[in-house]
């Protein structure tokens, strides 16, 4: 038997998070110790592998305790499953790979399209497409290029760039903090309705990129201030779990 403790330490997840699974009946372990702590068995140990396959697979612990409460639940069955899962978002997480690399050759010109001219922001795109040009989220940002203009990509670039100096002014605060938290819906809001769908797949690729150093980071840093790219990053970080836990 482990102990809540233990098993946080052992699978590299909160105990709060483990309490949580206990008070929506996903995860109950079947014995208590005398003083009333939580102790676990190696089923209840199995069935955590299972729930945090699922949610690495982004089911939403609603579906995850659904499908593990059926009659019909089969441990291998699922774990197969899972494989199979795993692979195909392994290509995915592959694509996005490539389009993010995209993003950061594309990407500043969103930030401060005035240090690229025509013919550097058409070398850029043209790179672009030999890493990205299959993927969906590229494919529909180059449908709706056809009937934008030059100065509605600066604009949505400038509301963007608004955000991030909005974000600098309270990067002393906490990211998980509802301001933060409506920025990050607001930034992720106007990448989707100007430019593609932004999922939290992409959102938090984003993220990664944003601090990830570069230009990136060199312009949001200098939009809010040193340190607002690590800041966006953690907002966004919360924002995307907070979403896969709902």
């Amino acid at each position: 038997m482990k102990t809540i403790k233990e098993v946080s330490q052992l699978v590299g997840i909160s105990v709060r998070t483990l309490q949580y699974y206990d008070r929506i009946g996903l995860l109950k372990p079947k014995e208590r110790s005398q003083a009333g702590y939580r102790l676990y068995d190696e089923e209840d140990l199995r069935l955590l592998q299972q729930i945090l396959l699922f949610k690495a697979l982004e089911f939403p612990l609603k579906e995850i305790k659904a499908i593990m409460a059926s009659p019909s639940y089969d441990q291998q069955v699922a774990l197969q499953q899972q494989i199979d899962l795993l692979t195909l978002k392994k290509e995915h997480l592959e694509n996005l790979i490539v389009f993010a690399q995209g993003l950061k050759l594309l990407g500043v010109n969103y930030m401060d399209l005035k240090v690229f001219d025509t013919q550097k922001i058409d070398e850029y795109a043209e790179r672009a497409k030999e890493y990205w040009g299959k993927t969906p989220a590229y494919q529909e940002y180059q449908e709706r290029q056809k009937s934008r203009t030059r100065q509605e990509d600066e604009f949505a670039g400038q509301q963007i760039m608004d955000v991030f100096v909005k974000m600098g002014k309270i990067k002393s605060d906490d990211p998980k903090g509802d301001q933060a938290q409506a920025l990050v819906k607001e930034l992720q809001d106007l990448i989707t309705a100007n430019f593609y769908t932004c999922t939290n797949d992409i959102l938090l690729g984003l993220g990664q990129m944003y601090a990830g150093g570069g230009e990136f980071t060199t312009n949001i840093d200098q939009a809010g201030g040193q340190g607002t790219a690590i800041f966006v990053k953690e907002a966004i970080e919360y924002y995307c779990q907070a979403k896969d836990e709902n």
